[in-house]
């Protein structure tokens, strides 16, 4: 089964042609950071055309520097239930922190579901002004430098303390890991509560249900499975994965990618 770095770069769907015209890079947080940050990450282009891109969201909430109608912005992207799709044009960049699941709730102070399928400016929701960090995230040429400016100003916050948070990052992570791990009410056994005390509290820490949780990721488990190089025995897979069979497995790609998994593979 494929590693968390794996699953994080099986997100980008249809590789083969991203990296013609997109450049991605990662990198890790500091030391002090890494209960805060999973990783900080990039995107740059240089397209002739536009070209949509479309990318498989994982329970994340994450902090981009972007420009937002000829200006730099920070921009709080909650989780996106259904395929995230970005239109890119010309010559550009962004420079962002994806969060380690959970983690956003005591900086927003409030219920990170709010902000499901949303993109909203920091000022809005953390009441600072963004624009001058955004402006100085996307004024550096290497993009780990910019990163490094993005991380300085997530140590200038002060999130408020929130018990409940390593509990549910560490949930989160593990059913990330756990591909034996298909169903809601495993996560909730595992945490020893029922499973409407966890969904309220996923909604509120994660920005979204646990369901939706497992289920995303033994998606990007078939994802991955999709970009290897090897033949795919999709039936196994599917009983791998906890699906009921083969053909529940294809309708749940389909309805995520909008192609069975075999006939996305030939293009990816």
């Amino acid at each position: 089964m494929p590693s968390r770095s794996s699953r994080v770069q099986a997100a980008v769907m249809r590789p083969s042609r991203a990296e013609q015209l997109i450049e991605v890079g990662r990198v890790e947080p500091d030391p002090d950071l890494a209960g805060v940050v999973d990783y900080f990450w990039w995107v740059r282009w240089d397209v002739p055309a536009p070209h949509e891109q479309e990318v498989v969201p994982r329970p994340v909430v994450h902090v981009s520097a972007e420009v937002v109608e000829g200006e730099p912005r920070l921009l709080v992207h909650g989780v996106h239930p259904r395929m995230f799709r970005r239109r890119l044009e010309g010559t550009g960049h962004t420079v962002a922190a994806g969060f380690r699941p959970a983690v956003f709730h005591p900086f927003l102070r409030a219920d990170v579901g709010a902000l499901e399928g949303r993109e909203v400016a920091a000022a809005a929701v953390l009441g600072v002004d963004d624009r001058p960090v955004a402006e100085e995230v996307l004024s550096h040429d290497r993009p780990e430098d910019a990163a490094a400016v993005l991380a300085e100003w997530l140590r200038g916050l002060a999130p408020e303390d929130d018990p409940l948070v390593p509990e549910l990052a560490a949930l989160v992570e593990r059913a990330e890991a756990d591909t034996s791990l298909v169903r809601a009410e495993q996560l909730a056994d595992l945490a020893g509560v029922s499973l409407r005390t966890l969904q309220r509290r996923f909604h509120s820490h994660v920005g979204i249900g646990p369901k939706w949780v497992v289920q995303r990721f033994r998606l990007l488990d078939v994802t991955a499975a999709a970009h290897g190089d090897g033949r795919v025995d999709w039936a196994e897979l599917a009983a791998r994965l906890g699906y009921a069979d083969q053909s529940h497995l294809i309708r749940a790609f389909t309805q995520l990618v909008g192609h069975p998994p075999a006939t996305y593979a030939r293009e990816a």
